[in-house]
């Protein structure tokens, strides 16, 4: 649909509507400026209402320290090399003393987590057996590190 004027006859002959000699050609072009007018309005309304809409109640908390969240999550790294020497938190440690240390955690925090880090040549009863070790001294999150793969490699 077109707007502005349009020619319905010819101009020479005087019939219809003519718009003589110098006739306009028809609009074609969208006129865009209310379009813009509108969607600067409603811009500048949400710029307004949105820092209303964060937070509609204000209220005066009362403050305590004893609900502080923990920033540093607590835990401990169990590292067992290729020849099956045992690591907690890099210092070597026998089977007693692993378990010990562990208990201790466990008492300090339940929440306490496990990082196993095994050579890939351990045999995995020695990762399970440790797996275990932890569990029984109260210590239930026991995460697995292991290390990106290196870039496909060429001819493979």
């Amino acid at each position: 649909m077109a707007f502005g004027r349009t020619s319905l006859g010819s101009s020479a002959s005087g019939g219809g509507r003519a718009m003589g000699a110098g006739g306009q050609r028809p609009l074609s072009d969208i006129n865009v400026t209310p379009l813009v007018d509108v969607m600067l309005v409603l811009l500048v309304i949400f710029i307004i209402t949105a820092p209303l809409m964060a937070s509609s109640i204000k209220l005066d908390l009362p403050q305590t320290d004893a609900g502080q969240p923990n920033d540093t999550p607590k835990f401990v790294s169990l590292s067992v090399d290729a020849s099956g020497k045992v690591f907690l938190n890099d210092q070597p440690v026998t089977d007693e003393e692993l378990t010990a240390r562990l208990e201790k955690a466990a008492a300090d925090s339940k929440d306490t987590e496990v990082q196993l880090r095994a050579d890939q040549t351990v045999p995995y009863g020695k990762v399970v057996a440790l797996m275990g070790i932890a569990n029984k001294a109260g210590l239930s999150r026991i995460g697995f590190v292991t290390e990106a793969e290196a870039a496909a490699k060429p001819g493979r």
